[in-house]
């Protein structure tokens, strides 16, 4: 399996040298050259396999420069109940993501029971095993000295995912940026108590945008990236969505009898990313009928699904639900070029405009009139929409569901069809937004008993202006 470019002038790849490489060096995301397909009757046996197995099916077939005995070596090490330790369905602790049942055909599917109580860990934690298996035996990173520098940016849950899951991991280390407000105290506290030399927690006095914006001009410098071994762990790296498709595979037959049947997923989306697993499990023979685009206050991706138009704007706001106040949504450009038919030539004509401060209109050139092929839906929900369903939920199914969540039900909701199940993928447990949930249901969410002083920990972190040169001297100064 090769791997090539969206923009089209990167070299093609394998999948360990794009595991630790990130952006491709023309500023493009890697994507396979062309989908694994499972037929009717691969898929007719991948029924009733637990989520180990299943992971090996899917990835196995887009990693075929890993052995096939240590990938699943490597997943077997990673989905454990020892590990996504928090599931709360005590007759069947082993199933790491059950599928909460709301009504028929209502389903919640719990991604939130790894070591950061969020949907981000179901990826990471295998990133940090990859990571550390690839530093070890790829010969190019043999050849470098098995050393890589993380360089990522989050707006809420991606940081302590990718901490948790690098600490102590050999030969690895973190820089994380993070903006210096719109988190929630929670999620600062899970990143910033972390006191591994490994780790470094980057504090930008900015928005999430800028914290990215940093992390690609650093990436884009191709010089200090080789020089440095920078990797990135965001959801630019293939291998992040790669994982995350595996528990659509999950959902849908958790949710279906027959692989006849359809399924629809409610995505909280920021990024992309998770919406962007959702589309690679499509297009490798999962019956979705529609992946529906959740969004908050900040509506880049619901305006560009409802007019054609894709507008970052020059400010995020701060939401209730902080992991989707985001503007430039990295992922998109990979649906994109799917969308355009895979024209390079179209997709570095687009983000030109988009990376020079502009917009695009599809519509203006009919690539918009595509996006019904690939069965997408969208939709935006407030303040006040997120903390109706945070009750609605609570009262009617006794399910306490965290703000992102909730975005998700309620567009979810706006677009449920009759006889076709409609499955939201969770985002974080209701712990990590306790005054969400104060405020919506007038109590305090339970958080695990070893988390309960979190906040009071000591907290290692470094405060910073959106300076890419000063970030660059930060991580030359500590990687060495």
């Amino acid at each position: 399996m090769n791997y090539l470019s969206t923009r089209g002038n990167a070299p093609t790849l394998r999948f360990s040298d794009i595991l630790l490489g990130g952006l491709a060096s023309d500023g493009g995301l890697y994507v396979p050259e062309a989908y694994p397909r499972f037929t009717t009757a691969e898929l007719a046996a991948m029924r009733g396999m637990n989520y180990r197995e299943l992971a090996f099916e899917v990835l196995s077939r887009l990693i075929d420069d890993i052995a096939h005995d240590d990938l699943r070596a490597l997943i077997g090490k990673t989905y454990t109940a020892e590990i996504y330790r928090y599931v709360t369905d005590q007759e069947n602790p082993a199933d790491i993501t059950p599928l909460k049942t709301l009504e028929p055909g209502l389903h919640i599917l719990a991604l939130s029971n790894g070591p950061t109580l969020a949907f981000k860990d179901m990826a990471m934690q295998l990133l940090g095993n990859l990571f550390e298996y690839a530093l070890a035996n790829s010969p190019s990173a043999k050849a470098t000295g098995g050393k890589l520098n993380i360089l990522g940016a989050t707006s809420g849950d991606t940081g302590s995912a990718a901490e948790y899951a690098m600490r102590g991991k050999h030969g690895v280390r973190v820089f994380m940026l993070s903006p210096e407000h719109g988190m929630t105290r929670f999620q600062q506290a899970q990143m910033y108590a972390l006191q591994d030399a490994n780790i470094h927690n980057l504090v930008i006095r900015g928005v999430f945008d800028q914290c990215q914006d940093i992390v690609k001009a650093v990436s884009n410098d191709l010089d200090f990236k080789t020089g440095h071994r920078i990797g990135a762990v965001n959801s630019i790296n293939w291998a992040r969505v790669a994982a995350q498709s595996v528990y659509y595979f999950k959902a849908y037959f958790a949710a279906t009898h027959s692989n006849d049947q359809e399924v629809s997923f409610s995505v909280p989306s920021g990024n992309f990313g998770n919406v962007c697993a959702g589309h690679i499990a499509r297009q490798m023979g999962l019956p979705i009928k529609k992946l529906i685009v959740a969004t908050n206050e900040n509506d880049v991706l619901d305006e560009f699904f409802r007019t054609g138009v894709y507008r970052p704007r020059p400010q995020t706001k701060h939401t209730s639900s902080p992991s989707m106040d985001i503007s430039k949504a990295s992922n998109f450009e990979r649906f994109v070029f799917d969308l355009s038919g895979r024209d390079a030539a179209k997709i570095r004509q687009l983000w030109a405009a988009v990376e020079s401060g502009g917009s695009f209109d599809l519509k203006a050139d009919g690539l918009f009139d595509r996006v019904a092929n690939f069965g997408m839906a969208s939709g935006s929900s407030s303040h006040a929409n997120r903390m109706d369903t945070i009750r609605t939920v609570y009262e009617v199914y006794g399910t306490m569901i965290d703000p992102h969540t909730a975005d998700g039900l309620k567009v979810g909701l706006e677009h449920r069809e009759p006889g076709v199940p409609l499955v939201c993928m969770e985002t974080a447990q209701p712990a990590k937004f306790e005054d969400a949930i104060r405020e919506a249901l007038g109590v305090d969410p339970v958080r695990p008993a070893e988390l309960a002083d979190l906040e009071a920990q000591p907290q290692k972190k470094h405060v910073m202006d959106v300076d890419v040169e000063a970030v660059k001297r930060y991580i030359a100064e500590h990687a060495r």
